[in-house]
């Protein structure tokens, strides 16, 4: 039998809420155990609940009536460390996308995803992997570019990363660049997940609410 994937979902529209209940619902393998509209609800469910009960994985939206998304997220990590997180918003902000995934996220998917991609995203951040649509990818690879030279950029990132990254900002998905790569599925999300952990570990370079520079340490 196909382990449960448990869910909290965090959005304030509850129209959105609805849909992304009824839709969740629909799949055998996803449960959506808490549905709450504010981050300060989400962190109140979960002290009032064991350890055991915490969901798999937290949806959170980023523009939230209080505290927001974003400065919610270490709390959300400090008091369920186990449970991922992969980020649904309206905001395709680069600063947004950056701060994010540096973090924790491991995924960023703007609410004009489809159910299936929202779903796909779901089992593959729940299988190690992380979820990256085209617009983020962009954002990341020029995020590289921009603060590194290209000497560095080899030490940050593989020739094959890069490649990945750059046919994902094209739009082409997992199967196709495993395709075009002749490697495996999985070698492909392989490469995504690394990417992720590379942005959100790098020591030289840190990304503000602003914009995007280097440490003042650095």
């Amino acid at each position: 039998m196909t382990k449960q994937i448990t869910i909290m979902l965090v959005e304030d529209n509850p129209e959105y809420r609805n849909v992304i209940s009824l839709a969740l619902k629909k799949d055998a393998d996803l449960t959506l155990v808490s549905n709450v509209g504010t981050a300060e609800r989400a962190l109140s469910y979960l002290q009032g609940i064991p350890v055991s009960s915490y969901p798999d994985l937290i949806l959170l939206d980023l523009n939230l009536p209080g505290m927001s998304g974003l400065d919610s997220m270490p709390l959300f990590q400090k008091q369920a460390p186990r449970s991922k997180m992969i980020i649904l918003t309206q905001s395709d902000r680069e600063s947004d996308v950056l701060n994010a995934i540096k973090r924790g996220a491991s995924g960023y998917l703007l609410k004009s995803s489809t159910i299936s991609q929202i779903k796909h995203g779901i089992h593959t951040v729940m299988e190690g992997g992380a979820s990256l649509d085209s617009k983020m990818a962009k954002y990341i690879l020029a995020f590289f570019q921009s603060q590194l030279s290209k000497n560095a950029m080899k030490h940050a990132l593989t020739e094959r990363e890069l490649e990945v990254l750059a046919m994902l900002g094209e739009g082409k998905v997992k199967k196709e660049i495993a395709e075009q790569l002749n490697v495996s599925f999985f070698t492909v999300a392989s490469h995504i997940r690394t990417i992720y952990d590379k942005l959100a570990l790098h020591e030289n370079l840190w990304v503000y609410s602003g914009g995007i520079g280097r440490s003042p340490s650095a």
